[in-house]
């Protein structure tokens, strides 16, 4: 369908160029996109909704990643980062979550060329074009981009961009806990005994599961890396139960079978394996979760299985089902997504999950990832929507391309590139299937 509009509209062209490149999210990804624009001379603004840079890695920082130091650092960054001195870590040492925010995000946000731009506590709550929504069409592309945002303090306002680069992840908007995909009936009842994914079960989070019942859902590795925490806090405290709930009747994204192309992958399946095989995790398959409730003695679950509606008791519920992306705060934007895992249409089948792991996705750039709205991407794992093959090297050059078609240097922007070694390099999973960076 085209839409007229008959509406004349002035704009000022002048105005759009001297406007910034809004990045949403201060994650690895925001900030290598900022990196690639201060070495390419263009403005940015950075809008994290944390209260500091990096807040969803820092959520599951006590997490090691599957991948060594030398394939985590966006070639961009490193630059800027060793004019002031910096040094790559151990390149062939895995670091932890909290390790690359505080050798590697940290130093970045903290150079000269970033860190007056950064704005933290500031959440985007909605993007459009400035007096536009999307019906609109006339002068559409000229018009700046309005941004609308929220403060810590609750204050909200409007600012302007001429090009918006959206690395806002999904770690703030799991997958449901039901099996249907809608919010789990009686959500509101038992929220506070839910979870997000990767809590930290031998440290921060140690009083929460210790000598409680703790249900794990999901088939994943975030799901893997959790019951490894309990089941070595159930060795050490009694009275702690581990139950591994899951929709099908095998995780087969938890595998532990020689041809994984990790290493460090394949071991965190046969360790679980192990866990099952002595008893130390209980498994509840093919279990189709509709509704949550409160009973006298903690929670319970109740779902379809195997044909039969049951009810499975808990105390503390840990959701690893996995991401999605958020799009109500786009809804004024002309996007087009797939229309199954949500990713950029182009992009979709160059990382359907039913085809890819982490090391078979072919490079991409910023021809995959335009959307009808011109100057607006999706990068990062939000750009991967609900498909759980995402890695950071992937992300770094997606960022790359973008950032060199901003600057009008489409020659750079179209020769997209990833050497991978033969084992991929997927660096850690925080979503449901094995989703190698978040």
């Amino acid at each position: 369908m085209t839409l007229l509009d008959l509406t004349p509209r002035v704009v000022d062209t002048d105005r759009v160029s001297t406007l910034p490149v809004a990045i949403i999210g201060a994650g690895p990804i925001g900030l290598a996109a900022a990196a690639n624009l201060a070495e390419r001379g263009i403005d940015f603004v950075v809008f994290e909704a944390g209260d500091e840079i990096a807040a969803s890695v820092r959520a599951w920082g006590h997490t090691r990643l599957f991948s060594p130091w030398k394939h985590l650092v966006d070639p961009a960054s490193r630059r800027l980062l060793e004019e002031g001195g910096w040094e790559l870590p151990d390149p062939e040492r895995a670091p932890t979550g909290a390790e690359l925010v505080e050798e590697y995000i940290v130093p970045l946000a903290e150079t000269d060329a970033i860190a007056s731009r950064i704005r933290t506590g500031v959440e985007v709550i909605g993007v459009t074009r400035e007096g536009m929504d999307r019906t609109r069409t006339r002068a559409r592309a000229a018009t700046p981009f309005a941004l609308r945002v929220r403060t810590a303090d609750g204050a909200v306002e409007d600012v302007t961009a001429r090009a918006v680069i959206d690395a806002s992840g999904t770690y703030r908007t799991p997958n449901s806990l039901s099996s249907s995909g809608l919010e789990l009936l009686g959500m509101a009842d038992i929220a506070d005994a839910v979870t997000p994914a990767l809590p930290d079960v031998l440290g921060r989070d140690r009083a929460l599961f210790a000598g409680r019942r703790t249900t794990v859902v999901g088939a994943g590795h975030s799901a893997a890396n959790t019951l490894l925490g309990l089941a070595e806090l159930a060795r050490q405290v009694p009275r702690t139960g581990v139950t591994w709930l899951i929709r099908n009747a095998q995780a087969v994204r938890v595998s532990s079978s020689p041809d994984d192309e990790l290493a460090d992958r394949a071991r965190l399946g046969s360790r679980v394996d192990r866990a099952v095989a002595d008893g130390r995790i209980t498994v509840l398959d093919e279990f189709e979760i509709i509704r949550g409730r409160r009973v006298a003695d903690g929670i319970e679950l109740v779902g379809y299985r195997r044909g039969e509606v049951v009810a499975h008791g808990t105390d503390v519920v840990v959701n690893a089902t996995g991401f999605r992306p958020d799009l109500d705060m786009l809804r004024e934007i002309r996007l087009e997504l797939d229309d199954i895992v949500e990713a950029p249409k182009r992009l979709a089948p160059l990382i359907d999950p039913n085809v890819h792991s982490c090391g078979t996705v072919e490079p991409h750039g910023f021809r995959e990832l335009t959307h009808p709205e011109q100057g607006f991407f999706i990068v990062g794992m939000k750009s991967y929507g609900r498909a759980p093959t995402f890695l950071l090297a992937t992300g770094y050059e997606q960022v790359r391309s973008v950032t060199a078609w901003l600057a009008g240097d489409t020659t750079s922007a179209s020769k997209v590139e990833l050497v991978l070694p033969a084992t991929g390099v997927c660096s850690t999973n925080v979503s449901d299937g094995g989703g190698c960076c978040s």
